[in-house]
C-alpha cells in the first residue's frame, strides 16, 4: 500500500481516477492519516479542499468537529461536500452550525444542511420551529420540510400557524407534515 504523502498526493492531483482511487488507503490509514487531511484542508484551492471534505466524509475516524470548519468555506461545492458529509457524521452539536446553513445563499448547501438535521433527529426541532418563525421563505421551506420528514408532534403548533399564512408552497408542506402526524383534515383560512 502506498504510503501517506503518495495518498494525500493523489487526493489533491487535481486528477479525479487518482483522486479516487486514493481515498481507500486514506481511509484505511484511519486516525493517522487524519491530521495530514485537516492540514490539506487548510489549502487556498478549493477543489484540494473539497477532496479532503470527502475523504473525512468516507472516514469512520472523522466526526462532525471535522467538518464543521467547512461549512463556512468560501466555496459552495466545499459547503455543500461538507453537509452531505455531516450526514454520515451525526451529532447533536454539529445542529447550530447545520442550522445556520439552512440560510446559506447556495441553495444546495441548504438542502443538504437540512437533510442532515433530519438524520439528527429530534434534538433539531425546536431549533427548526424557531426557524419557521423568523426565516426567509426559502429557508422556512428547509426548515419544514425537515420538521415533515421528522414527524415531531412539538411541530403541530408551527404548522398550523403555516397553514394560515399566503404562501402556497409552505401551506402544501404544513399540511404534508400534518396528515403524516395523523392529523388528516381540511383547513381553511377564514376570510
Amino acid at each position: 500500500m502506498p504510503d501517506l504523502d503518495s495518498l494525500l498526493a493523489d487526493l489533491i492531483s487535481g486528477d479525479e481516477s487518482r483522486a479516487e482511487s486514493a481515498l481507500p488507503g486514506l481511509i484505511a490509514l484511519g486516525t493517522q492519516a487524519l491530521p495530514a487531511l485537516l492540514k490539506a484542508g487548510r489549502s487556498e484551492e478549493a477543489d484540494h479542499r473539497w477532496w479532503v471534505v470527502r475523504a473525512l466524509a468516507e472516514s469512520p475516524e472523522a466526526t462532525s468537529e471535522h467538518l464543521l470548519a467547512f461549512l463556512q468555506d468560501p466555496a459552495p461545492e466545499v459547503r455543500q461536500a461538507a453537509a452531505l458529509g455531516l450526514s454520515a457524521h451525526l451529532s447533536e452539536g454539529a445542529i447550530p452550525e447545520l442550522v445556520r446553513s439552512l440560510y446559506d445563499p447556495d441553495s444546495m448547501v441548504g438542502s443538504l444542511a437540512s437533510q442532515a438535521l433530519v438524520k439528527t433527529g429530534a434534538a433539531c426541532v425546536p431549533s427548526l420551529i424557531q426557524v419557521l418563525s423568523d426565516a426567509p421563505q426559502g429557508t422556512r421551506i428547509l426548515a419544514l420540510r425537515a420538521l415533515v420528514e421528522l414527524k415531531d408532534h412539538r411541530a403541530i403548533p408551527a404548522m398550523m400557524k403555516v397553514i394560515q399564512e399566503d404562501s402556497a408552497v409552505l401551506g402544501h408542506w404544513a399540511q404534508e407534515g400534518l396528515e403524516r402526524l395523523g392529523l388528516n383534515m381540511v383547513y381553511i383560512k377564514p376570510t
